[in-house]
């Protein structure tokens, strides 16, 4: 037993097989030596993909047989073309049992070009795949060991060729979207990674930075992974510029924080002299030169940076325990002071009560001699509390202004030209008057008592000057 094209199963050998599509309808040959005509091209433009329906099994193995015959030797012959072509031979065994494999081959191509039929317009087939499928189905009806209407397979392969080739070419258009998306996608992320390490580094903000560049690395290998391929040349030439920007970013970080750390390092041993200083001064009870010399050494805390958090935390505490030990001593200090001088600030009162009595001044030489007195006692009683220190001594020169200009109106009294000053002064003590008066209105708004009660004095005294110089001109 002998083929033509490769070794056949035995006589024995089982029919049946799992089902096929059924084969589009074909004539019956009238005789045997007729040949069926060629079946048309299907035509090209693309179509649904059909739904291929169980077939009849026997009919179609009858429609099959109908285009093969075997010889009284056991030859078996196809019909294509305008002749026939021995397929195999199967000598001792009936005509049908030498035709059944040569049948059974023939719908299992048809099965073949059917199911590409179906498949050829669904999203799972791929360039790739149609052209190895139509390669691979042209080869099998080159010349196939199969009984059957070969040349309709073949007429239906080359209609599926040419829509095949539309479905190619929209497959194309869609790999060429997809790669335009791809390549757009990645220089986006190129282009992000650039931003990032082009940043001013004294204004980068380097961890969320340094996160979002692992995050586009992230993004750049899935879409490598499972994204659609895009030309070598362009994606080396991508990648190499999304490498120099995630360099020149790792670079410019290593190169901040190691200034930075110097810079605190250095901040750091510049504070810590400045604490050893502070902690110094600490005791020091020459209050009005430490205090200025706090006040130097905040300014150049101040210059002198940033240490890192822990370290200039911890150094701010010391300078500023230091800094408050002292002025806690001083108002301390200030506080025993001025209970001190309370007592002093009662017997000057008491001076300027005795003091006030001598204005206006109607015996010049009593006034003077009580005014000398006066101002002995004045200066032995000592120091008065910081605050009451303005008050008093005001209300003290009014005296002493009084007097003086009560005893030089009365050596100017007769001078032609007194007069004449006198009344200017007069001018200008009323013009004072009048300021004052408005000031104490202003205080007097402004709830502000201290300075109603200096503002009443003052304007008492320059009324007594005042009344002095226009006696004193009347007088001349």
């Amino acid at each position: 037993m002998s083929e033509n094209t490769e070794g056949a199963p035995t006589p024995s050998e089982p029919e049946a097989a799992a089902p096929h599509p059924t084969p589009r309808p074909v004539p019956t040959p009238k005789a045997v030596a007729a040949r069926p005509a060629p079946r048309p091209a299907a035509s090209a433009s693309p179509a649904p993909a059909p739904v291929v329906p169980v077939p009849d099994e026997a009919a179609a193995i009858a429609a099959a047989r109908e285009f093969g015959r075997v010889d009284d030797d056991g030859t078996v012959y196809v019909r294509e073309g305008d002749g026939e072509r021995a397929v195999g031979q199967f000598p001792g065994v009936p005509a049908d049992e030498a035709m059944a494999l040569y049948v059974r081959r023939y719908l299992d191509l048809r099965a073949k070009v059917g199911l590409f039929e179906a498949r050829l317009d669904s999203a799972e087939l791929g360039i790739k795949e149609i052209d190895q499928t139509l390669a691979t189905l042209r080869q099998d009806l080159a010349e196939p060991a199969a009984v059957g209407d070969l040349d309709f397979l073949r007429t239906k392969v080359t209609a599926l060729a040419e829509r095949a080739a539309a479905r190619r070419g929209e497959l194309e258009a869609e790999r060429a979207a997809g790669k335009e998306k791809a390549v757009a996608e990645r220089t986006a992320i190129v282009e992000r990674a650039e931003a990032i390490a082009g940043t001013d580094p004294a204004r980068m903000q380097w961890r969320p930075a340094g996160d979002e560049l692992r995050t586009l690395l992230d993004t750049w290998k899935d879409a490598q992974r499972n994204g659609p391929r895009i030309d070598r040349p362009t994606e080396e030439s991508l990648w190499k510029r999304f490498s120099h920007a995630r360099t020149a970013f790792d670079r410019e970080r290593r190169h901040y924080f190691a200034e930075l750390e110097q810079n605190n390092a250095q901040a750091k041993n510049v504070k810590a002299a400045l604490v050893d200083e502070a902690e110094k001064l600490a005791s020091s009870t020459d209050w009005g030169h430490t205090a200025g010399a706090y006040r130097d050494l905040m300014t150049r805390w101040k210059a002198a940076g940033r240490a890192n958090r822990k370290d200039d935390d911890a150094l701010w505490a010391r300078f500023r325990g230091a800094q408050d030990a002292f002025f806690a001593a001083r108002e301390a200090a200030n506080a025993a002071t001025d209970a001190e001088y309370g007592a002093n600030l009662v017997v000057k009162e008491q001076i300027l009560a005795e003091a006030e009595k001598l204005v206006p001044v109607k015996d010049l030489g009593r006034a003077k001699t009580a005014l000398r007195d006066l101002q002995d006692r004045w200066e032995q009683a000592g120091k008065v509390p910081r605050g009451d220190v303005q008050r008093v001594e005001a209300r003290m020169r009014a005296v002493e202004t009084a007097v003086r200009e009560a005893e030089d109106a009365a050596w100017q009294r007769s001078n032609p030209e007194t007069r004449a000053r006198a009344e200017g002064a007069a001018a200008q003590l009323q013009t004072a008057i009048a300021s004052a008066e408005a000031d104490l209105a202003s205080a007097e708004a402004a709830g502000d008592k201290r300075k109603v009660k200096e503002l009443t004095e003052t304007i008492a005294a320059k009324r007594t000057w005042l009344e002095q110089i226009q006696r004193a001109a009347q007088d001349s």
